[in-house]
């Protein structure tokens, strides 16, 4: 199992170079669509996550599957970038690099993210009503949302956006009224 501690010393820096290789070539924002496909691909595919992090498998083997993945779909200098993960033995950190180059744009556009719980699947409206709500909050120009579905929360959503945690939901109200009830009682 990973350190967070050396999985951020580590993911962070290769992050912030392929941002300024990015940057340079003006090409940020693609690359950043490209990372959160990467990641969907990594998150879905558990052997592929293990065919990576193997450290008894092959290099070459590893940039083959990685070419055959990224040839044709993905920007030049992010297939590279992949490539000299893999020379450098730090492909075991891919996704928490893919993740942290998703902060640093995010940091770059004024973006955030909220993770948002909710009951049931959110409607257009609603999914709008929680961005505008959390960019006043913020001052973010813009807002991404991940959405997860608890049914346990029986109504309403949990915002979480960095450290704030915003809880507008059925269950946290019911405690609360609970708790009154039992302070008054």
């Amino acid at each position: 199992m990973k350190d967070s501690k050396t999985t951020s010393e580590v993911a962070l820096p290769y992050a912030k170079a392929l941002m300024d290789v990015a940057q340079a070539h003006q090409v940020t924002d693609q690359i950043g669509s490209e990372v959160a496909d990467l990641l969907v691909l990594l998150e879905d595919s558990d052997e592929l996550k293990a065919f990576l992090a193997n450290p008894v498998l092959d290099t070459e083997a590893k940039k083959a599957v990685l070419r055959q993945i990224g040839e044709g779909q993905v920007n030049p200098f992010l297939l590279n970038f992949l490539m000299i993960l893999v020379d450098r033995n730090r492909v075991m950190f891919l996704e928490d690099v893919l993740s942290q180059y998703q902060v640093l744009l995010r940091a770059l556009n004024r973006s955030v993210l909220a993770d948002v719980t909710a009951a049931v699947e959110l409607s257009e409206a609603q999914r709008s009503q929680i961005q505008e709500r959390v960019k006043q909050l913020t001052g973010a120009i813009s807002v991404d949302l991940a959405v997860t579905i608890d049914p346990s929360l029986l109504g309403g959503v949990i915002v979480k956006v960095g450290s704030q945690v915003i809880d507008a939901s059925l269950r946290s109200q019911l405690r609360r009224i609970g708790m009154q009830l039992t302070a008054t009682a």
